[in-house]
Order: structure tokens, then C-alpha cells, then sequence
């Protein structure tokens, strides 16, 4: 009778998997919502989009928004973090050198892809803080990162 109130470990793994699922759409959720808010925010900043969530063959990584401020071509990375807390990171922080050298190589072939030789291009990085019960806190990185960063030595 007593093992029978332990739950085995088959159960516990299935409970596992599915708050790890579950962590995971909430995340995505969040980076749509978040996407779609900046999207529309730089929109109103006078920006004009070209593409949205641009994912490349072959190769690792995702462009959120790609658009132009003025003359500009923008590669502009997307963060958001739900507050739940005052101590909570800056979601920027979470752009990663790592994950910049992803975004300038995406770039690359995106820009290949679409033949453009010559325009001036720049990395932005927009931050949305969002509380629940609260207007979001937008911050836009304007040239956040420098495109040498893709660049294998």
C-alpha cells in the first residue's frame, strides 16, 4: 500500500516534460507578444519593415524584425521579460555575444539572398519590460552591436 502513494518514476518524468513544455510555450508566447509590440512601436518611429522573423536555411538563426530606419537597414533583436520582481535582469542583457555573432551571420545571408551590395546597415537591439497591470517599458538600443562580430579571425 505505501508504494502505491509514491508516484513512479515514469509519472515524474511525465510531470517533468510537462512543465518543461509548458515553461516553453510560455516563453514563446511571450517573444510573439513581444514581437509584435515592437513591431508596431518602431512602426510609429517611423520605421518601414521589410521582414519579420526571418529564419535562413541551412544555418542557425532567426532575424525578429528587419526594416528601415530612413535610409538604414535594421536588424533589430527583440527581448522581453515579464517582471515579476524589482531584481529582475535587463532583458538586453540577455543578447549574448554569442547570440549577436548569430544575428550579424543571419544577416549575411539574408543580405545575400536578396542581392544587396552597398546600403548602410545597423544592429539595434529594442527591450520591452513588462509588468502585469502596468504599460510596457520600452527601451531601443540603436547600433546595440557592431556587424564585425560575425566575423570568423
Amino acid at each position: 500500500m505505501i508504494g502505491s502513494c509514491v508516484p513512479s518514476w515514469g509519472r515524474l518524468r511525465e510531470q517533468a516534460n510537462f512543465s518543461s513544455e509548458a515553461k516553453k510555450l510560455e516563453a514563446r508566447s511571450t517573444g510573439v507578444r513581444g514581437e509584435t509590440y515592437a513591431y508596431w512601436y518602431l512602426r510609429r518611429q517611423g520605421y518601414v519593415f521589410v521582414a519579420k522573423n526571418y529564419m535562413p536555411r541551412g544555418i542557425k538563426g532567426e532575424l525578429d524584425l528587419v526594416g528601415y530606419d530612413g535610409k538604414t537597414l535594421a536588424f533589430v533583436e527583440v527581448r522581453m521579460r515579464t517582471v515579476k520582481e524589482d531584481a529582475a535582469a535587463l532583458p538586453e542583457l540577455s543578447v549574448t555575444r554569442e547570440k549577436q555573432r548569430v544575428v550579424v551571420r543571419t544577416a549575411q545571408r539574408f543580405l545575400a539572398e536578396r542581392h544587396v551590395d552597398e546600403c548602410p546597415l545597423r544592429f539595434d537591439v529594442l527591450a520591452i519590460d513588462n509588468r502585469p497591470g502596468q504599460p510596457p517599458v520600452v527601451r531601443l538600443h540603436k547600433d546595440a552591436f557592431s556587424p564585425d562580430l560575425g566575423r570568423r579571425d
